[in-house]
């Protein structure tokens, strides 16, 4: 029996611990893989808005809407676990890319 209460915080705590554990384990491909993905999606991040901004000259709304194009692209669809890690990786670079440039 832990120390902490059984409060909402904790089971939350609990169900992240849990989905994080279950996406990590399994066989090492799977796990070097799902790494891969998120420093793809990173990559595609970081390049993409840069090369689109060549065609379309407007920055900040370049990665506003390559964002929703990829959330949208998201909904539409069932549940694919290497999507998500590259969804990922595309979201933090774009975020990290706006912190980078002050908008």
């Amino acid at each position: 029996m832990s120390s902490i209460q059984r409060t909402r915080l904790a089971g939350l705590q609990n169900a992240w611990g849990a989905g994080i554990r279950r996406s990590w384990s399994g066989p090492w491909w799977r796990r070097s893989a799902s790494l891969l993905l998120l420093l793809f999606g990173f990559f595609i991040g970081s390049n993409l808005p840069v090369y689109i901004l060549d065609a379309v000259e407007l920055r900040t709304y370049t990665a506003f809407y390559a964002l929703i194009a990829c959330e949208l692209m998201v909904l539409g669809r069932r549940r694919l676990p290497w999507l998500d890690n590259l969804r990922l990786g595309f979201v933090y670079a774009v975020v990290l890319e706006a912190f980078k440039v002050g908008s």
